[in-house]
């Protein structure tokens, strides 16, 4: 049995190695994780990515576009926050 955890921290791992400008398909972490039957944990993955984008460790898009996740419907894809970074060092 895969716990909530384990979901979250697939979820944030596939969204850092692809990096702030990029994104990832909820589907791909799902194939990840349960890939023999994946499609039946969709929503599973889902649930866990509204939990995290609720902390504020992750980014729901669609179309681009961060999402209200209280209230979306459709594909979306997942980006990791981007992390702030001085110009200078000092």
């Amino acid at each position: 049995m895969i716990d909530r955890s384990t979901i979250a921290d697939a979820i944030v791992t596939k969204a850092t190695e692809r990096g702030p400008e990029k994104s990832t398909c909820p589907s791909e972490v799902a194939r990840a994780i349960f890939p023999d039957n994946w499609r039946e944990h969709m929503q599973e993955i889902r649930n866990v990515a509204i939990d995290l984008c609720k902390e504020g460790s992750i980014i729901i898009t669609q179309k681009g576009k961060d999402v209200d996740v209280t209230n979306f419907k459709g594909p979306v894809r997942i980006k990791v926050k981007r992390q702030y970074k001085p110009e200078t060092d000092f």
